[in-house]
């Protein structure tokens, strides 16, 4: 590693802020115990005691679902490609009247039956195996790209900080491993406090100096429209009209699929009660204004005339041009603290699947809970290490993409694992034909189209251009419709209340 290049005032503050969490990150095995401590129980290491309240839930789920990647790839895009980087705010919006109709029926049927993953409410419900699994293979699959893309993001501020080679990467993999699995649900729920509140304090400072500094907002947005003009095609400060479906059916995708995700469920199910689910649902569009103010920074860097070689730099190196080494020191402290909170509750997410979902039923039946906890404590460490796999020996490119197939495979989990919380007309069969075709014939567009995140689709002439998982969904449902027509009776759930 060499050490002519290292901003050393920013390391040291970024140094002093990885130390705190993680003394946090150990000390929180002993957190929010409760009276009802189970000791060596799953629900004890991956769901917290199902004992958080509104504050810890809002925190946790907030910290997982805006990670360390959106405040990098975020502003990237908008650097790249303009209003269109944008899509996440809508995506945002929608994401919590979803979450405020569904999330606490699902919290219901999972704390009734003592379910930790979406594949057990599946099973609970429809007692098909083969669906289970189904489910279960698509949460850990999506997932593994989704950790690795939050160990990318601490790569990216390790590198700003002037640090090189794999060792300083290494070394936080090595932390975020041991206390995920010594506290379990509990530490990133703990540290999620400190990364959110220095997440708000860097980028509301960011959002008033910067403009500051370079001459209000108006000459911001006017050095990105003269960028923009520069580059042609379809970038710039507003959409273009054949940008409007894509960027809609973007947002109406991803807002369904963000809750399908294990690391979101796990949060979800880790609730108190379902009305701390609503309550979040009505205070967690703050997160909102924070994203949108996180995606100006892509603008500010044209006014600051940053130039980067890939457009993850944009946020470091804005921060290293901007402010003193202080500063930059603790806004990537919180960025790289901000790929902990997410990665260990994805990680935790991945292998409450794998014990529950694979282990249990395929490996050893008679389990009791304390086997369970045990098991998901080493898989979670194996989850890690493969992520960390993807990043040192894998080009990023491969993480990206396997994450956009990600998102089009969880999308395809939804019917599953929503419809039956409304209706009882679907069957296993049925839903398993649906899935298969929603996961075929998305992973097919998606390689025809060269791992991109929308499809074209020609009709009478005339070109629509619209989500591919949201095109694999439809035909997901289509298809489980006619087979549950087909298969009548046959394919009716058998236990229709979990």
């Amino acid at each position: 590693m060499e050490t002519n290049n290292i901003h050393w005032s920013a390391l040291w503050v970024f140094i002093f802020f990885f130390a705190l969490v993680t003394i946090m990150g150990f000390w929180a095995s002993k957190w929010m115990a409760g009276p009802k401590n189970k000791g060596a129980h799953l629900d004890e290491w991956g769901l917290g005691g199902r004992n958080f309240g509104t504050w810890i839930t809002w925190f946790l789920v907030g910290g997982d679902f805006y990670t360390a990647y959106t405040v990098i790839a975020v502003p990237a895009l908008v650097y790249a490609v303009g209003a269109y980087g944008f899509f996440a705010l809508p995506y945002t919006i929608l994401v919590y009247p979803i979450v405020f109709v569904i999330m606490p029926k699902l919290w219901h049927a999972a704390h009734k039956a003592g379910h930790v993953t979406a594949a057990d409410v599946v099973w609970g419900r429809y007692k098909s195996r083969p669906l289970e699994f189904a489910i279960a293979l698509t949460g850990v699959v999506a997932t593994m790209p989704y950790i690795a893309l939050q160990l990318i993001g601490m790569e990216v501020v390790i590198k700003a900080l002037g640090l090189t080679g794999e060792l300083p990467l290494l070394a936080a993999f090595v932390i975020l491993a041991l206390y995920t699995y010594s506290a379990g649900l509990r530490a990133p729920a703990l540290i999620a406090f400190v990364k959110d509140i220095m997440i708000y304090i860097v980028v509301l400072v960011a959002v008033i100096v910067v403009p500051a500094k370079l001459g209000g907002y108006g000459a911001v947005f006017s050095s990105a429209r003269d960028a923009f003009a520069l580059k042609g095609g379809a970038t710039g400060l507003t959409l273009k009209p054949t940008q409007f479906l894509p960027f809609a059916t973007l947002a109406l995708g991803s807002a369904m699929a963000a809750f399908m995700y294990p690391h979101t469920l796990t949060g979800i199910f880790a609730a108190k009660d379902a009305n701390t689910i609503r309550k979040n649902a009505v205070f967690l569009p703050a997160y909102t204004v924070l994203l949108g103010l996180i995606a100006l920074l892509g603008y500010m860097a044209y006014a600051a005339g940053i130039k980067v070689q890939t457009n993850n730099d944009v946020v470091p190196a804005l921060f290293n041009g901007l402010f003193p080494g202080w500063f930059a020191g603790f806004a990537f402290a919180a960025i790289a603290i901000g790929a902990l909170v997410p990665a260990a509750v994805m990680s935790i997410g991945a292998s409450n699947l794998f014990t529950r979902n694979f282990w249990k039923p395929y490996i050893n039946p008679g389990i009791n809970a304390e086997g369970e906890a045990k098991v998901a404590k080493i898989v979670s460490l194996v989850v890690k290490f493969g992520a960390l796999v993807f990043i040192l020996f894998l080009p990023t490119k491969f993480a990206l993409d396997l994450q956009l197939l990600g998102g089009v495979w969880i999308l395809q989990t939804f019917p599953a694992l929503v419809f039956g919380l409304f209706v009882g007309w679907f069957g296993a069969r049925a839903l398993l034909c649906g899935w298969a075709v929603g996961i075929v014939g998305g992973s097919w567009m998606a390689f025809a189209d060269g791992i991109k995140p929308v499809h074209t689709f020609v009709v009478g002439g005339d070109s629509y251009t619209m989500y591919t998982g949201l095109i694999a969904l439809a035909m997901n449902i289509v298809v489980a419709v006619i087979a549950n027509l087909a298969l009548g009776k046959g394919s009716q759930p058998a236990l229709k209340q979990s």
